[in-house]
């Protein structure tokens, strides 16, 4: 029996984090296992890389970061559960590092993704919902959030780079495995289009 593995993407503040936990809370009231996670973190190992990423390392450092929470994250954690059978939701994962590291920094996007294969022993989700939302309404959302690892501390520039990734991506994608959700509609409407992509079914009472 294997499990589904379903990402949530986008830029700062477009309410992954909220998003992810809303459907997390109705898979698991319908009878699923469901295993909620985040990226960076997930595992002892990649919350200490987290702390790690609020630093200002140069690119390829902070790309092999990511890398190595990946890591971690997958071989501890995403892996076994889908093994069991649990639908595991992610709070960004590859895609965030294509978009924020590859498109944006500049990185070489060839080496990113076999890295990336390497680390995570080719694991691929099967949907990527993209929550997508303007940088600068995205950031004002974040203002004055200490939380925040460098990247998100980053220009409006560097964000609209980090939007086109995600936009780039999705058009290079195999159809049907990733959805694209207004982030700027009230909140209750991203979890209803986020549950319906996920389900294919409609939330109760929408």
């Amino acid at each position: 029996m294997s499990g589904r593995f379903i990402v949530f993407e986008g830029g700062e503040g477009a309410g992954k984090t909220t998003v992810t936990a809303a459907v997390g809370r109705r898979l698991a009231h319908i009878g699923h296992e469901v295993v909620l996670t985040r990226e960076p973190g997930g595992t002892p190992a990649g919350e200490r890389v987290r702390a790690l990423l609020h630093e200002n390392l140069v690119p390829w450092g902070e790309a092999f970061a990511f890398l190595v929470a990946r890591a971690q994250i997958v071989h501890e954690l995403i892996q076994p559960a889908l093994d069991r059978g649990a639908i595991v939701l992610c709070d960004r994962y590859a895609a965030s590092t294509f978009a924020y590291q590859g498109y944006a920094r500049g990185l070489d996007l060839a080496t990113l993704r076999a890295a990336n294969a390497a680390v995570t022993n080719g694991l691929e989700p099967e949907l990527t919902v993209w929550l997508d939302l303007e940088p600068a309404v995205g950031l004002a959302r974040k203002l004055g959030e200490a939380e925040s690892i460098r990247t998100g501390l980053e220009s409006v520039a560097f964000h609209e780079r980090v939007r086109d990734g995600y936009r780039r991506q999705m058009e290079e994608a195999a159809p049907g495995s990733w959805v694209r959700i207004n982030a700027a509609q009230p909140l209750v409407e991203v979890e209803m289009r986020a549950w319906e992509a996920i389900t294919g079914a409609r939330l109760p009472g929408t």
